[in-house]
């Protein structure tokens, strides 16, 4: 006689969104540590946060969250988005993934900003969205004329994928 065994795995698109919230936030938090840029109000805003990115994720609605980096003297460099992009299905790959020794190469090419750096984080969206408990609308710094680079994909799972953009005044 031969016995077998069946096993079955189930992702939803909110297993998805707190994923890609957390890598996100805590990709910022690494950026801001590396660039020197107090990261408390992030800390204390976190949970309110994570909640908004990940019901904004799971419907589908985030487009880019997006760090700018205020200086003393006015200049808005550098900026980073993190571009969500969906799947129409929860196939994808099967796994969670997060490409964090990646991340800690890419830092080590931004330039330093000055001390005294501000933040600002900023939503995107596709279309609809829901309203979050401490996001509100804002208006972003003009990026034309700043080089871009890719990071290329940040973190995956089923139904949904992060990237990371670099824009810097050239």
């Amino acid at each position: 006689m031969s016995s077998s065994s069946t096993s079955t795995h189930s992702w939803t698109i909110t297993h998805t969104a707190t994923h890609l919230a957390d890598v996100i936030l805590g990709s910022i938090v690494d950026i801001l540590g590396h660039l020197g840029i107090d990261a408390t109000r992030l800390f204390a805003d976190w949970a309110q946060n994570e909640a908004a990115i990940t019901a904004w994720i799971t419907e589908k609605s985030l487009k880019a969250a997006v760090l700018e980096c205020h200086q003393p003297n006015g200049t808005v460099s550098p900026i980073l988005e993190f571009p969500v992009n969906y799947t129409t299905s929860g196939v994808a790959d099967g796994t969670f993934t997060a490409d964090r020794a990646s991340l800690a190469r890419y830092l080590a090419k931004l330039h330093t900003v000055p001390r005294g750096t501000t933040y600002r984080l900023f939503i995107t969206f596709n279309g609809q969205y829901s309203d979050q408990p401490g996001w509100g609308p804002g208006t972003r710094v003009s990026t034309d004329g700043m080089r871009s680079r890719s990071f290329g994909t940040l973190a995956g799972a089923p139904h949904a994928s992060a990237n990371l953009r670099y824009l810097s005044k050239p």
